[in-house]
């Protein structure tokens, strides 16, 4: 991954917002999150951070949301996502499709940790 991250210009990094909150738990399986507390019993409907096959999980589902896009106008890894482009135009259009598409798949990015217009020298 970071030998195709080398040699582009411009680069922008966005990051998922509480990345695996996002993933929805199918109905039948939620039961299987279930944990008691002085409050009651409780099942999570999305995952949780923390169950034990939730980064590779993750990480599958991310990898196939942009499967069309990733080594091609990005990279992925877990919730950081790498933009670049090799002039302001290319990745400025590269980062207007992973946009879309996370706005297509509803990922909410964090922007306080994203960094837009990286330039290299």
């Amino acid at each position: 991954m970071l030998e195709r991250l080398a040699n582009h210009q411009y680069y922008c990094f966005l990051d998922g917002y509480s990345g695996f909150f996002q993933i929805p738990i199918h109905p039948d399986d939620q039961e299987k999150t279930t944990f008691t507390c002085p409050y009651g019993t409780y099942a999570y409907r999305r995952m949780p951070f923390g169950l034990c096959n939730a980064p590779a999980t993750f990480q599958r589902c991310m990898m196939s949301i942009f499967t069309d896009l990733i080594e091609e106008i990005m990279e992925v890894f877990m919730d950081d996502f790498s933009v670049y482009g090799s002039s302001f135009e290319s990745c400025l259009g590269n980062l207007g499709r992973v946009l879309q598409r996370c706005e297509d798949k509803h990922l909410v990015l964090n922007w306080e940790k994203c960094h837009l217009w990286l330039e290299m020298e």
